[in-house]
């Protein structure tokens, strides 16, 4: 075998360098003309791909379930690492901390109870916002491999979206991971001294109610990866809602499809209205409650033993049948984006409306209504002033007191306010807890839930303040 240079007319004469420059020119002919066909065919691909994929034929639900699954993971390895970008957490609207307002005359004597963004805890304040007792339980403390979540986010990712104290000091909570999907977490039981007395790991999301029966009435999530015949523009995959009925223990009783409910109802038709942007979660069902007698006494489109159950997307509170499996009522309103309806002893309906308030002059949307659910009149509504105006971008919570007084969560504001019927704030509590990347913004964390609490029902405070009386006189 010879090398190149061994031949006359190849080496370094001028006849040589001709026959390289000539191979050196085909060469990167050929190089450009390669370069140039991976590049069609690569344009080929995916043009073929996206008309595929918007024709929802096979392999495009393939490429477009690819793309969203990638989307999301980078989302969640980027957007999602730090807890301040998340939307636990919001930029404070003001510096105080803690009761800024408190009219002994016009507000409720009581406790609050309440939830933040900030961790896995709860909290129950007085008056003046000294904690009289919380319960706390990172969620890498309660997670098994038996939960079903393969990979929790960190622990300052995951909060309490909402609890239910017990006479005793038991507490019922619900865990949500903020940049997971699904983000709901499951169900825990804690004791005063925030043991684990019982988990459920149904995926349980937004709100719960405890009936007089203790039985528990919750909403769980699960991802569905199949397209849907009737509603082919939903999203796939998307997020699908349950309705669940646990026994005092925690154990399943019952499991109700929400979208089935949805669609075999004579609201099916709302389905085909959902926005371009919820197609992948077309319901989100944020509450969930069960009527009791006294509800329904002036109720008339619900019975003992329904839930009142609302779907953000639907624009829809409605009333669930556990034995129909479908809605028996519903009504749309002038509420946008609404959260945490209840059912007054008036009968009327008491609505977190997060994006109504459509006042030119209000730096924020939110307000609270009362409607009157035969009429579809509001006949009362708060939405704070010009300054000091009421906003939850999501989230968001309302309870009417006994008193004539309304409790208010205003959730992205990290604020609990308490409201007479003509709009005085009785009582305001901010969120004590600051945080944010250094050097920039301050932020706050979100107050999830909110709720008044009779101390007088509350068995376990009465024996924890004699145990420290005791203590003091044996001191």
């Amino acid at each position: 075998m010879r090398n190149i240079d061994d031949h006359p007319n190849e080496g370094g004469g001028p006849a040589g360098h001709s026959r390289r420059d000539e191979q050196a020119r085909d060469s990167g002919f050929d190089r450009f003309f390669q370069t140039a066909f991976r590049t069609a065919m690569l344009l080929i691909a995916f043009i073929t791909g996206g008309l595929l994929t918007a024709a929802n034929l096979f392999p495009g639900s393939s490429i477009a379930n690819a793309y969203k699954g990638g989307t999301a993971l980078y989302q969640q390895l980027t957007a999602y690492d730090n807890v301040f970008d998340t939307d636990l957490w919001y930029p404070e609207r003001t510096n105080k901390q803690g009761v800024t307002q408190y009219d002994a005359a016009l507000a409720k004597p009581g406790l609050t109870l309440y939830t933040s963004g900030h961790e896995a805890a709860a909290y129950l304040i007085d008056k003046k916002g000294n904690v009289v007792h919380k319960w706390a339980r990172p969620f890498s403390t309660v997670w098994t491999k038996a939960s079903g979540i393969r990979k929790p986010v960190p622990d300052d990712h995951v909060y309490f979206r909402q609890a239910h104290v017990f006479p005793n000091g038991d507490l019922l909570a619900i865990y949500e991971g903020a940049g997971d999907t699904p983000y709901g977490y499951g169900m825990v039981k804690l004791d005063k001294d925030s043991n684990v007395l019982w988990t459920y790991w149904g995926r349980t999301h937004h709100a719960f109610d405890v009936g007089p029966d203790g039985r528990i009435y919750a909403l769980t999530q699960a991802i569905v990866n199949k397209p849907d015949p009737d509603f082919s523009e939903l999203g796939t995959p998307r997020i699908t809602d349950f309705a669940v009925i646990l026994s005092p223990e925690g154990q399943e009783l019952e499991k109700i499809p929400l979208f089935e409910a949805v669609a075999k109802s004579r609201y099916r038709n709302l389905l085909y209205g959902v926005s371009a942007f919820a197609v992948a979660d077309p319901l989100h069902s944020n509450h969930i409650s069960v009527i009791t007698p006294d509800m329904a006494k002036n109720f008339p489109f619900g019975k003992p033993g329904q839930m009142l159950v609302s779907f953000r997307e639907l624009g829809l509170v409605a009333v669930l049948d556990a034995d129909s499996r479908k809605l028996e009522w519903g009504l749309r309103g002038s509420w946008i984006g609404q959260h945490d309806p209840s059912i007054l002893d008036n009968g009327h309906l008491l609505i977190f409306d997060n994006y109504g308030n459509l006042d030119p002059d209000w730096r924020l949307t939110s307000r609270v209504m009362e409607v009157d659910p035969s009429t579809e009149e509001v006949v009362w509504k708060y939405a704070g002033s010009k300054d000091h105006p009421l906003g939850s971008l999501i989230r968001g919570e309302v309870e009417r007191l006994d008193n004539g007084n309304t409790l208010i969560t205003e959730a992205s504001g990290g604020r609990i306010i308490e409201v007479t019927p003509e709009g005085k704030t009785a009582w305001e509590f901010v969120n004590p807890v600051r945080g944010g990347h250094p050097g920039g913004q301050v932020k706050i964390p979100i107050v999830n839930a909110a709720q008044w609490i009779d101390p007088a029902t509350l068995d376990f405070l009465q024996q924890k303040t004699a145990t420290n009386i005791q203590k003091d006189t044996n001191s």
